[in-house]
């Protein structure tokens, strides 16, 4: 079940982030905050922290809007503790209210007895809807659409005494893609799906100066979507979490426990190209570098003379970059963002929608007028942000613009946590690439292929999604294809 609540939105959507630690003797509301702050671009709807002191409740802050706009210097106080569990969101499944905020917070049993969990959740279930209508006829409510309430009732209302157990048996039937952290009064435990469609990753959190707490030695560990949220708080990122791994966070340290053994990896390719932030670290490489490579290789693929390389900012100027290295044309910037324009709640208006995407990009006719240029972007998937674009750098006076995309023709929807519009909205469906240059009015469009983006990232299809590109799902069941990449349901 794909909800959109920006229905006007061209391009994927962003997903989820999630962020977790167990760090006393540290602010770790106030960590998670900061961490959430890097990742807000992987969710703009809704952001939730969930902090407990060791024997205490949890207490969970969450609301619609980005992180600067939900939470307090107050909230921040309130939320005091030695663990904390963090969360934004992009509604995959679910709409866009505040029940589907996360994180989502259970408590099962009576006093003395209880089991009290939160949990955040960046994927998507593909048998959602099967567990959700199992835990119903078992008398279990909901007070959500989100998916994410399912793995935490899941986890809550398991008999085993440790939750890690619970999650150890929960996990396997999971189908779909999950990097999951729940937390619990004393723990925060992590793990992925067994074929790691989304990404998570485990870093060391130290003190500078140490906190008294530190001195003996003991280090404290985080977890994150994405190592640039390690970056802004002062953590290292360590590794991965694996494909099936449960990683547990508490005063014991880190310990680890491979729950599936054996998984296809399918770490999902569009977090190379779009989604992930370009100083995140992924399968050992720097994503700025590989975006870099894609635009060298996309020069090499569909070479044109022309006078200027520009890139539609900020997700093209990677690839822009590399384009303008390996051909040894001039980059330039051809449009100026308003970076701010994401953040206000004030609609445009009837009598300012017809000026449409130039309340984000304006063009800058100084530097396109009477040149040809090769116009760099990451992606396409309905066409209309970059028929605009074309048509203004058309209105400023450019005289050829020749688009170069990052990535392959977006031809079909992923099942896996992304929103990329329906197939029959995305351009290049059912059209070659010589009619979607006609309908976007460029006088030349090329793709980088398939195995260009393997090139650029050092990977294969082989321990990668590429569903959005080919139709060839790793999981059985999602396949339009029938690609040979299909696994059996485990």
């Amino acid at each position: 079940m794909i909800e959109s609540s920006q229905p006007d939105r061209d391009g994927p959507r962003d997903e989820c982030g999630v962020f977790g630690l167990y760090a006393p003797g540290h602010e770790v509301s106030r960590l998670s905050y900061f961490a959430l702050y890097a990742l807000q671009h992987r969710g703009q709807e809704s952001a939730g922290i969930a902090a407990a002191d060791r024997g205490g409740h949890i207490i969970t802050r969450r609301e619609l809007g980005l992180v600067n706009q939900v939470f307090t210097e107050n909230d921040l106080s309130t939320l005091a503790g030695e663990l904390a569990i963090g969360h934004v969101r992009y509604s995959t499944t679910g709409s866009n209210a505040w029940e589907n905020s996360q994180p989502v917070q259970r408590s099962v049993g009576t006093r003395g007895s209880q089991r009290e969990v939160a949990l955040a959740h960046n994927g998507n279930l593909t048998n959602a809807v099967e567990l959700h209508n199992e835990l119903l006829a078992k008398g279990i409510t909901f007070s959500s659409t989100s998916d994410s309430e399912i793995i935490a009732a899941l986890i809550a209302t398991h008999p085993a005494e440790h939750v890690e157990d619970a999650i150890a048996e929960v996990l396997p039937r999971l189908k779909g893609a999950f990097s999951t952290v729940v937390m619990t009064k004393d723990r925060v435990v992590a793990f992925r799906d067994p074929h790691g469609l989304r990404p998570l990753s485990l870093g060391t959190l130290e003190s500078d100066p140490p906190h008294p707490e530190d001195l003996d030695g003991e280090i404290r560990y985080c977890v994150a979507s994405e190592s640039c949220a390690f970056d802004i708080i002062g953590a290292k990122f360590l590794r991965d979490v694996e494909p099936g791994e449960v990683v547990t966070l508490s005063e014991e340290g880190c310990s680890s426990k491979q729950v599936v053994e054996g998984g296809r990896k399918a770490l999902c390719v569009f977090e190379y190209i779009y989604f992930a932030r370009p100083d995140s670290r992924m399968n050992d490489q720097v994503l700025q570098v590989a975006r870099g490579r894609m635009g060298e290789i996309l020069w090499h693929e569909a070479p044109v003379e022309a006078d200027v390389v520009i890139a539609v900012p900020d997700s093209g100027n990677p690839a822009a970059r590399g384009l303008a290295r390996a051909s040894g044309i001039p980059q330039d910037d051809g449009f100026v963002k308003n970076r701010y324009v994401a953040r206000t709640f004030i609609q445009p208006g009837q009598e300012l929608r017809k000026h449409g995407l130039r309340l984000k990009f304006n063009p800058l006719p100084e530097v396109v007028a009477g040149k040809r240029l090769v116009v760099v972007d990451d992606s396409i998937v309905r066409g209309n942000t970059t028929r605009q674009i074309v048509q203004m750098l058309r209105d400023s006076g450019a005289k050829e613009v020749h688009m170069r995309i990052s990535a392959p023709p977006i031809k079909h929807p992923c099942h896996y946590g992304i929103d990329m519009s329906t197939r029959e909205e995305m351009i290049a469906h059912g059209r070659t690439t010589k009619e979607v240059a006609e309908e976007l009015g460029c006088d030349s469009l090329h793709y980088l292929s398939l195995a260009g983006v393997y090139e650029a990232i050092r990977g294969t299809r082989e321990t990668h999604c590429d569903g959005c590109f080919t139709g060839e799902y790793p999981l059985k069941g999602n396949n339009e294809a029938n690609g040979k990449y299909a696994l059996e349901d485990e």
